[in-house]
């Protein structure tokens, strides 16, 4: 590498949105980055001045074989991977009665399973090396669920609950863990290409769920993906990066949200939770 190179990133859904923007910003700060899509070309499109900074590699996160050679090829071509930015994913709508068998496993598939396989692939180097940091794009859907997203959630909810784990694991070997949880950024998120419907719609819910917001908010929504990367880098950069970050207002809004209300259910059913253990004459 040469010597303005400062750190290797792997990003996976490098190809548009926010992993293109985050490409964009560890490349302005003149860092080496392993860009993961499964349009492999598309990515060397968006930065065709990338030069051999720049690693573009074929990659569907569902395919573990795949991720372990995408690691490989980063490995061999800049020796070691110092940032994993775990971003693929995709989005879906709809009631949770709504989302069939089907339709959900391939939701994990993608969002869960996907983000372990590369997971699994990096850290390996990040051990040997004592030193890492793995990046989970999680959602502000991740800490709070909201009305006909529960399929969702409950993916972006399942990689809060792994990257916790992983964070302790491993902080004693040198590695870090921060969850990203975005709120509604300006990307193509919330395009048919990257959202879907829930498959069996049943009218009993027509009248809760606005089954037209994603569309209308596609192209409108206040946030910068270019600030949220370079939030992503200040992170990364960091001492002591945090183990969980919101991204922008709604975000921020949700996960206070939530955490006023956990304290209120609390400690009105405080006394009933006490009142379950044995007493000391038992």
């Amino acid at each position: 590498m040469t010597p303005s190179v400062r750190r290797v990133w792997l990003v996976t859904g490098a190809s548009r949105g926010l992993g293109r923007e985050i490409v964009a910003a560890a490349l302005r700060r003149g860092d080496a980055v392993i860009a993961a899509a499964r349009a492999a070309e598309a990515v060397r499109e968006s930065f065709p001045d990338a030069g051999e900074a720049l690693l573009a590699v074929a990659l569907d996160v569902r395919d573990e074989a795949a991720a372990r050679d995408a690691v490989e090829a980063g490995l061999s071509r800049f020796g070691r991977i110092d940032v994993l930015v775990n971003n693929a994913g995709f989005g879906l709508v709809g009631a949770v009665e709504e989302v069939s068998g089907a339709q959900f496993r391939e939701l994990l598939a993608t969002n869960v399973e996907g983000l372990l396989n590369v997971t699994r692939a990096v850290l390996p180097s990040m051990r040997s090396n004592r030193s890492g940091h793995v990046v989970n794009i999680s959602s502000q859907g991740g800490f709070a669920a909201a009305l006909g997203s529960g399929a969702y959630a409950a993916t972006k909810f399942a990689v809060e609950g792994l990257s916790e784990a992983l964070a302790l694991e491993l902080a004693p070997l040198g590695v870090r863990v921060t969850i990203i949880e975005p709120g509604s950024f300006r990307t193509e998120f919330l395009s048919p290409s990257s959202i879907v419907a829930a498959d069996t719609p049943i009218a009993d819910y027509d009248s809760r769920l606005d089954r037209g917001v994603a569309a209308a908010n596609d192209g409108r929504q206040m946030g910068d993906p270019a600030k949220a990367a370079a939030a992503i880098v200040t992170v990364v950069n960091d001492e002591s990066p945090p183990l969980r970050l919101p991204l922008g207002a709604d975000a921020l809004a949700r996960v206070e949200g939530k955490l006023e209300s956990v304290a209120r259910e609390l400690a009105a059913w405080r006394q009933l939770s006490l009142s379950t253990g044995f007493h000391a004459e038992e």
